[in-house]
């Protein structure tokens, strides 16, 4: 008998003649989230993967490993043969176990699969073999096969493996099978909520990041920097490109029409984000848009922001309720970061009255007024990379 770790697959059991690939990949991210936790193994066996040689840090190990996308369900295990006097041994000490943290008489029932069909036992056969052997051996316990405290589980594959926990994760596909995106990250709710879900779907990320330092303090960039770290613990490791984009709002505000202000700012943004996106080979860009938010978030400022870059621009909270957006946030520990009351770039020439149905005609015009190229090549001057570990 032995200690393992099993981890159960989400989408990637669906890939079909791709499934090694996207499990290789998973592979890679749990090695990589793994890393610090000295020698270790992991193994397939019929639809899952094993982990063995972390017993003694188990509990750490579950915590990384619902983290990680791809991955539905975490499980620790006893692995034993497939005797099914070894099968009642490592049932019995499992569920001793667990009822030492309950009180009282504690109710079970037994749920087994079988992965190879030829094993002499049928599943419901080893469950009541397994539950009487339990029930002889253990005076607190009764059989409840409708609301039972506790499952025990037994898959018996060419091992057997016995389990009770099973630590639910985040699902998605592995990071890395769905090319590299980069997410223009604010200081606000929504963005790291963006990142992540597009993370979910396979999506390497990194970030960008504006600010208006003098105008923005620098608690303001602490902060985001903090998200990023929150962001990572899902992603991976990423960078964080920080641009000021000042200069460029200055300019703005000398010369064009005040209530232009905020959608120019961000079709330069988009700019600056489609150069870093052909020099680093970003696939998209990822913003935390959502309809109808604010002033640049109508269909109609969409729709003119849009046009600034050729660039695929991903928008996946573009349908959500803000409240459903908050509670994602929550879930995912960005929430209370998000809202410390440091200012960020938009804050800056914020006009009284900004546009919410712009006209591309009127925007192109005001753009005459400005050397765009020239003022992305200053912002880029002062870019800053930040390495999230």
């Amino acid at each position: 008998m032995e200690r393992v770790i099993s981890v159960s697959l989400g989408e990637v059991v669906l890939k079909g003649l791709n499934r090694k690939y996207f499990e290789n990949k998973l592979i890679e991210n749990i090695k990589r989230a793994l890393k610090n936790f000295g020698d270790y193994k992991i193994y397939k066996e019929q639809g899952k993967l094993y982990i063995e040689g972390l017993e003694n840090v188990e509990s750490d190990v579950i915590k990384k490993l619902t983290k990680i996308f791809g991955i539905i369900y975490v499980s620790p295990c006893i692995r034993t043969s497939t005797d099914i006097e070894d099968i009642k041994k490592a049932s019995i000490i499992l569920l001793k176990e667990k009822t030492v943290q309950l009180q009282g008489v504690v109710t079970f029932k037994v749920n087994t699969t079988r992965s190879d069909k030829r094993y002499p036992l049928i599943s419901p056969e080893v469950s009541r073999i397994v539950g009487a052997a339990i029930l002889d051996n253990l005076s607190n316990v009764e059989v409840d096969v409708v609301t039972p405290n506790i499952t025990l589980y037994i898959d018996i594959k060419e091992n057997a493996y016995v389990y009770i926990d099973k630590f639910k994760s985040r699902g998605g596909l592995p990071i890395g099978t769905n090319g590299k995106g980069l997410l223009l990250l604010s200081g606000g709710i929504d963005s790291p909520v963006a990142g992540y879900m597009m993370a979910k779907r396979g999506l390497e990320i990194d970030c960008l990041h504006f600010h208006s330092y003098p105008f923005t303090s620098q608690r303001a960039e602490e902060k985001v920097l903090k998200l990023a770290e929150e962001l990572s613990l899902y992603t991976g490791p990423l960078k964080l490109y920080s641009i000021n984009l000042l200069n460029i709002q200055k300019h703005i505000n000398e010369n064009c029409p005040e209530d232009q202000m905020t959608i120019l700012s961000r079709r330069f943004m988009m700019r600056i984000g489609e150069r870093l996106a052909n020099e680093n080979k970003y696939d998209c860009l990822i913003t935390g848009e959502n309809l109808g938010q604010v002033a640049s978030q109508t269909i109609e400022s969409i729709k003119v922001i849009e046009q600034s870059v050729n660039t695929t621009i991903l928008r996946p909270l573009i349908g959500f309720d803000k409240t459903d957006i908050i509670k994602m946030a929550i879930d995912i520990e960005t929430y209370e970061t998000s809202i410390l009351p440091y200012e960020d770039c938009c804050t800056v020439f914020l006009p009284k009255h900004p546009l919410t149905r712009p006209k591309l005609e009127e925007i192109l015009i005001s753009e005459e007024n400005l050397d765009i190229e020239f003022l992305i090549d200053e912002a880029f001057k002062d870019k800053k990379i930040y390495k999230i570990k």
